[in-house]
């Protein structure tokens, strides 16, 4: 079989096992479509290292493309060989001591608590339907720390208004349950109580774009785009800036570490870990609490003030 039904395969297992987001599938297809285009559709079993390492020469060499884009394309290749070698298509894996570029190390964008009321407290969109639906959706963005492809793929049956949680379908179809704040439940109520009988349904999507579809993702954050554009903000705000928002605040606010890695249904505590150099308040305020000289000193007395 050649290469591109391999990758309508590879592609089709990520989407129904693993339950990837139709952003990364999109991005793992033009990544892999690029790599088939560059070598003229062979054989799997035709691929070995030389050729990858002269396509990752090649990638590198044209300058244009960023390192982290770099790393991810070698993500899919390899996610797609291991995918081959498990099929039994090929044997040997031609990434096997090849050297790779690291990845560079970003910490993540997020708002301050008072940036967040800011953008919270805005009168959003003049029609009241999208208005409540843009309020709800921003509103259990920041509450949850859901990325935004998991809030376009809940159902109103998800939301359990009454024990306050939201059950989310997450990375590597990992389910976790995640608490929901009085401000976003009750944004929500009134936006499904303005959507009327439809939202009855608990199967039915929780959030619909103007056609009566369920929203996508790209449709979260372009509504964001619109919220930001009629508030005047200049500064670039995404829907997962609204996640790192949630957790930095959380540890902020004293939350311990393997809570917010459950909540933001990270499979591994090292990725929650980055949310603790995020915060220079939080390093500032443990530092003054912890080092011996950190304070000002205080106005000696008569006495001790006395040399010897």
């Amino acid at each position: 079989m050649p290469l591109r039904n391999w990758v309508q395969r590879f592609l089709m297992h990520l989407r129904g096992f693993r339950n990837y987001s139709p952003h990364t599938l999109r991005a793992y297809g033009a990544d892999l479509e690029q790599f088939r285009r560059s070598l003229g559709d062979p054989e799997p079993a035709a691929i070995d290292r030389n050729e990858v390492r002269a396509y990752l020469a090649q990638l590198q060499a044209r300058g244009n493309l960023g390192r982290n884009t770099v790393l991810r394309k070698v993500s899919a290749l390899r996610a797609f060989f291991r995918f081959l070698r498990r099929e039994g298509v090929m044997d040997q894996d031609p990434f096997c001591a090849l050297p790779l570029p690291r990845k560079a190390s970003r910490l993540p964008k997020f708002l301050t608590e008072s940036e967040i009321s800011e953008l919270l407290a805005q009168t959003g969109p003049q029609q009241p339907s999208c208005r409540e639906r843009d309020r709800a959706i921003l509103e259990l963005l920041y509450s949850s720390g859901l990325r935004r492809s998991e809030l376009a793929s809940l159902n109103v049956g998800d939301v359990d208004f009454v024990s306050g949680f939201v059950r989310v379908m997450g990375k590597g179809s990992r389910e976790r349950l995640v608490p929901v704040g009085h401000a976003a439940l009750s944004c929500l109520r009134e936006y499904l109580r303005q959507r009327g009988p439809s939202s009855a349904k608990g199967e039915s999507p929780l959030f619909l774009n103007s056609r009566g579809l369920r929203l996508s993702d790209a449709g979260v954050a372009f509504l964001l785009k619109g919220w930001l554009r009629r508030a005047g903000w200049l500064k670039t705000v995404t829907p997962h800036a609204l996640r790192h928002s949630f957790a930095t605040h959380l540890l902020n606010s004293g939350c311990d570490l393997r809570s917010v890695q459950e909540m933001l249904g990270h499979k591994s505590l090292a990725t929650t870990q980055i949310y603790t150099h995020v915060s220079l308040e939080k390093l500032k305020e443990v530092y003054s609490r912890s080092h011996p000289r950190s304070s000002a000193p205080q106005a000696p007395n008569s006495e001790k003030g006395q040399r010897p």
